[in-house]
C-alpha cells in the first residue's frame, strides 16, 4: 500500500536571508572603523647621529608643531602641566620622554625640563635618526 504524503521536503536552501547578514556585518564593521580614531600625533623629530634606547619612560610628553602638549596622548594646556607630571611622575625611577617637534621654539623644551628637573625626574629628548629622513 502507498501512501501518498502532501507535505514534500524542499532540498533547496535559500541563500537571501545570508546575505542579508553579511551585508549587514559589512555595513557595521565598515561604519565602526571608520570612527575609530588614530592614537598616533605627527611629529617631526629632530635629527641625530647618536642612538640610545631608554627603558620604558613613565611618561610621556609631547608638543606639537601649533605649540599643543600632550601628556600620554591626552591633550593638556601649558598651565595644567606641572599638575598632571606631579600627579604622574611617583616611582623611585622618575622618567620622562619628551617628543618635540622640531619647528617648536626651544622655550617650550626648556619649559617641560624645568618642571621635570623640580620633580627630580630624568628627561629624555626623542630624536629620529639621520638615515630616516632620506628615504
Amino acid at each position: 500500500m502507498k501512501l501518498n504524503t502532501k507535505h514534500q521536503i524542499d532540498p533547496q536552501f535559500s541563500m537571501s536571508s545570508m546575505t542579508d547578514i553579511v551585508f549587514l556585518l559589512l555595513i557595521f564593521f565598515m561604519l565602526t572603523v571608520t570612527s575609530v580614531t588614530p592614537q598616533a600625533l605627527l611629529i617631526d623629530l629632530p635629527m641625530s647621529s647618536n642612538a640610545t634606547d631608554i627603558s620604558p619612560p613613565q611618561v610621556n610628553v609631547m608638543i606639537t608643531a601649533d605649540l599643543t602638549y600632550y601628556v600620554d596622548h591626552q591633550r593638556i594646556t601649558r598651565e595644567q602641566l606641572a599638575g598632571l607630571l606631579q600627579q604622574k611622575l611617583v616611582a623611585d625611577q622618575r622618567s620622562v620622554l619628551l617628543q618635540v617637534d622640531e619647528s617648536v621654539p626651544v622655550a617650550h623644551m626648556i619649559y617641560v625640563t624645568d618642571i621635570a628637573a623640580s620633580l627630580h625626574a630624568k628627561v629624555a629628548v626623542a630624536t629620529s635618526p639621520t638615515n630616516a629622513r632620506a628615504q
